[in-house]
């Protein structure tokens, strides 16, 4: 990506217009992936006689399509820089991802591999979609501001979850107790619902969003088979990077060990919270509902914190809490004959408090890479950023296996693992002071 001095000045609908994205999106992950798909998946879809698959099968869906975009997203991310139509390639993904989240509609209880169809490519578009849009934060937001901003965008990415969540209690109104046909029926309409919401939630950011980048040199015209060309150059050229940017390539390694947990979190709280606990139907809809109020206040407040605290100071802190909350849930047990509270609203308490640590984990870590990365290498940089976060997910799937073998509750061992790991990691990365050299600057330890 290039850019001149004629780039058109930043205005307040435009940070508008690119935090809507986040608005429209979390639609999906918070509805298909985290909440109420996922385990409507393990508990309608999978047939009885693989229930001890359970697990497995959605783990499987969610490593796929995270395969598939470990593949695409560096290659489309070279592109959007030699190219310089990101807003395109964005839509692409986004309505792909819509479409496909429809479909969902048409997958009935035993048709595993429909629904898994659907559930890669709306998941690998998804996926793609992040990394687009994530590389707008640096041509949108300067250093003294980034981390606000982005923190914004994650909170009101919060507020579309929320309101997904409440249009889906207002569609979603029987139990499978009551009327099996018509909860299947509900829930197949629901999917519906939400690519209808994600789809004119994203309409503002493709309306007020300009589209700063340029071309490279000799690219303006260029047909497919030549950028594409440049673009298995440049990714061949890309061990480069590794050099260019050593302190931002460590934060990686730490920032997919971490992330392994939030994936897991994000991927099998819904059917935790069904399976182990007992939640179920409204009431799992409107816990939903409330750990997006929580998710959305943390990533908001420790948005402001990020910008006096530092990045890697707010990531430790987000860190901490995840673990505290994860070792509450672990210990729900012995903590609900201490407290003398039902279970159900201990383990939503914990999971509250806990789930606000959500945004800031990943806003923080988007933060990061938009202060360490040049202008020019934004859309690779991020796309590389995306494809560090898809091999967490990749890394955080060994929990379904796991869970089909040892039980979902001796699991999360496996979890808090993975956040002691990454905190441990994380130390050792001296962002502080390549942050203060500047964007691409060779520092290392």
């Amino acid at each position: 990506m290039s850019t001149t001095d004629t780039t058109p000045a930043v205005r307040k609908r435009e940070i508008f217009g690119w935090a809507m994205y986040d608005f429209a999106n979390s639609s999906y992950t918070t509805v298909v992936v985290s909440f109420i798909y996922s385990a409507f998946f393990v508990a309608y879809i999978v047939p009885p006689e693989l229930a001890h698959l359970k697990n497995s099968f959605w783990a499987a869906s969610v490593a796929i399509s995270t395969g598939l975009a470990i593949i695409l997203a560096p290659l489309v991310g070279v592109l959007c820089d030699y190219s310089g139509h990101k807003k395109r390639y964005l839509a692409w993904c986004t309505w792909v991802s819509v479409i496909a989240t429809g479909g969902l509609y048409f997958v009935d209880p035993g048709n595993i591999a429909l629904g898994m169809a659907f559930l890669v490519c709306s998941n690998t578009a998804w996926m793609l979609s992040e990394s687009f849009i994530a590389s707008f934060l640096t041509e949108l937001a300067t250093r003294d501001n980034m981390g606000r901003i982005s923190g914004i965008g994650w909170g009101i990415g919060y507020i579309g979850g929320l309101l997904s969540l409440l249009m889906i209690i207002a569609i979603v109104t029987t139990s499978a107790a009551d009327n099996f046909d018509l909860y299947i029926d509900q829930n197949q309409l629901a999917m519906v619902a939400i690519a209808v919401f994600y789809g004119l939630g994203a309409l503002p950011t493709f309306l007020f969003v300009k589209e700063r980048a340029l071309p490279r040199p000799g690219f303006e015209n260029a047909n497919w088979s030549l950028l594409f060309s440049a673009a298995k150059a440049r990714l061949t050229a890309a061990r480069s990077l590794v050099g260019d940017y050593p302190v931002l390539f460590h934060f990686f390694i730490a920032f997919m060990v971490f992330m392994a947990g939030v994936s897991v979190v994000v991927k099998f709280f819904g059917i935790y919270a069904q399976e182990e606990i007992g939640i179920v139907g409204t009431q799992l809809l409107i816990i939903g509902a409330t750990l997006q109020i929580a998710s959305m206040a943390g990533a908001i407040g420790f948005g402001f914190l990020e910008d006096k605290l530092g990045s890697k100071n707010t990531l430790m802190l987000s860190l901490a809490w995840w673990l505290l909350g994860l070792l509450g849930i672990y210990f729900l047990a012995p903590l609900q004959a201490v407290s003398g509270l039902e279970t159900v609203t201990l383990f939503v308490i914990i999971s509250f408090i806990a789930g606000s640590a959500m945004g800031a984990t990943q806003s923080a870590s988007r933060t990061i890479v938009g202060l360490l990365a040049r202008p020019e290498d934004s859309a690779l940089l991020f796309g590389l950023w995306g494809t560090a976060g898809r091999l967490a997910i990749i890394l955080g799937m060994i929990f379904g296996p796991v869970s089909d073998a040892i039980g979902r509750h001796n699991a999360l061992l496996v979890i808090m693992a993975y956040f002691v790991l990454g905190a441990l990691l994380l130390r050792r990365v001296p962002l502080k002071e390549a942050i203060a050299q500047g964007p691409g600057q060779a520092t290392s330890n």
